[in-house]
């Protein structure tokens, strides 16, 4: 357990926090903004670009578990100012990377630096508020992924286009540098101290096996189209299955030692959990995939600027924060799997809106046009994410809460990583067909990018259909009807 004298968090500490989460969050989407400079300056293909998106959410997933624990351990503190110190260092490596193989290794680091920061916010939130503070406090974070989404693609857009002291997309990531500066030092002075009093263990085969699985699905997917699908790849996705067999019996032997393993078997057991992973797989795997091919088909295809680029989903993410903010009404008056159904349902419209619209305006797309059903998409996308953790928590023991959390989020954001590999392939699938069928010339038409755009949103709409028949099977199992606000059964 905590510390029973746990100091309070301030309302000035509580933003430090808040700052210190948006650091991750907007690096997201402010990369996207910067594919296609980074694309030029560096030579880097289309895989590279893949992979520059993917390793930062596998290195984060990996090690998410891992920075909980140290915390826990350690105090909590003092490993989020670590990890603030670290992804500072590891933006500096990226704003001044010379090739895509040093700026793949930083943004390992910096997934890895985010992994150690962000289980500490909530974590001190949890043990240093209660009552009304604890509950504002929770709404502030979860609202702050909006605000990133919007910060992130302007301020990418605005960062790459100005190209303040010839650094151009290098400051996207210097950015950063001056905000983990004002955290490290108002850090010690608002944040208290807080820890376990009994120290956990680090699953570290769990942690392992993990990884690997995670990189023998992702290195094929993202190297599939530029080595046309070759056997060793192939075997090594089979490799995977194999894998995931060998995971499943090294937790249920660190369960029966009394260990804490990385992903619990009996809470696997529990229905909620299994769909709550099956909705994080599919939607983060969805969202990030959709931001990635999006973003290079609107700088790469249509030849908008970094700040259109950035400017073009202002709506979505506004959408998204008003809709986040109203989550909790809503979920409230129809429960939560009703709300998840609704999030599915307007995300698909949204999604074939979008479609309707490119295959209309392209090559010659604007904010204007793109806004309509990205509001659409993004008050989807809200309500979607806002029934994760309250589905996949729902069942867990108060004791196990903890576990259950690092296990959601590690899925999360493994399915982050995993989704600018997995869609990015189907649009780089596309191109390399188009490019096969001219003589293998590598300048692509206007109308290639469409039909490659196109390509990747038909298979995000894919990924979310088969959410939308998960959760109309999960309700029609275990939904309730919603007899008050109180009772949140479905």
């Amino acid at each position: 357990m905590n510390t029973p004298s746990s100091p309070s968090l301030a309302k000035a500490g509580l933003y430090v926090l808040l700052a210190g989460q948006l650091l991750p969050q907007i690096d997201f989407s402010i990369v996207n903004v910067a594919l296609n400079a980074i694309e030029q300056s560096l030579h880097a293909t289309a895989t590279e670009l893949e992979l520059m998106v993917a390793v930062y959410g596998v290195a984060f997933a990996v090690c998410l578990a891992m920075g909980g624990r140290l915390g826990d351990n350690f105090g909590r503190r003092r490993v989020f100012n670590a990890g603030v110190l670290l992804f500072g260092i590891a933006s500096l490596l990226c704003g001044i990377a010379d090739s895509m193989l040093m700026l793949l290794a930083a943004r390992v680091l910096q997934g890895a630096a985010a992994a150690l920061l962000v289980p500490q916010i909530l974590a001190t939130i949890h043990v240093g508020l209660r009552g009304h503070a604890h509950s504002r406090a929770i709404a502030l974070f979860g609202s702050v992924s909006g605000i990133a989404f919007i910060i992130g693609q302007v301020l990418g857009g605005v960062l790459v286009s100005a190209d303040i002291a010839g650094l151009g997309w290098r400051s996207a990531f210097l950015i950063n540098l001056p905000v983990c500066a004002a955290i490290l030092v108002l850090s010690p002075r608002l944040i208290p101290e807080t820890r376990r009093e009994n120290a956990f263990g680090i699953d570290v085969p769990g942690t392992a096996i993990l990884a690997v699985i995670i990189i023998a699905i992702l290195v094929p997917l993202a190297m599939g189209p530029t080595m046309h699908w070759s056997w060793p790849l192939l075997a090594t996705m089979a490799a995977a299955v194999l894998l995931i067999a060998l995971l499943w019996r090294v937790e249920l032997r660190q369960e029966r030692l009394g260990r804490h393993p990385l992903l619990p078997p009996s809470l696997m057991r529990l229905p909620s959990v299994r769909f709550g992973l099956t909705i994080a797989i599919l939607l983060f795997t969805s969202w990030s995939g959709m931001m990635f091919v999006l973003a290079l088909a609107l700088q790469s295809g249509a030849h908008l600027t970094p700040t259109q680029c950035g400017n073009a989903f202002i709506a979505l993410g506004t959408a998204y924060f008003i809709c986040a903010v109203l989550s909790a009404r809503i979920v409230a008056a129809i429960g939560r799997t009703r709300t998840l159904i609704a999030g599915c349902s307007l995300h698909i419209v949204g999604m074939l809106a979008l479609c309707y619209t490119l295959h209309h305006v392209w090559p010659h797309p604007d904010w204007m046009d793109l806004a309509p059903p990205t509001i659409v998409i993004g008050f989807g996308n809200a309500l979607m994410v806002g029934c994760f953790y309250r589905i996949g928590l729902a069942d867990i023991p108060a004791d196990h809460a903890g576990a259950g959390s690092a296990m959601l989020a590690t899925m999360q954001q493994a399915s982050f990583g995993l989704g600018s590999a997995l869609l990015g392939t189907v649009f780089a699938q596309v191109l390399h067909h188009h490019a096969a069928g001219n003589a293998g010339t590598s300048t692509f038409v206007p109308a290639a990018y469409l039909e490659a755009t196109l390509a990747g949103l038909v298979a995000e709409l894919a990924l979310i259909a088969l959410l939308l028949a998960a959760a109309v099977r999960y309700h029609a199992r275990h939904g309730q009807p919603v007899l008050a606000p109180a009772a949140q059964s479905s």
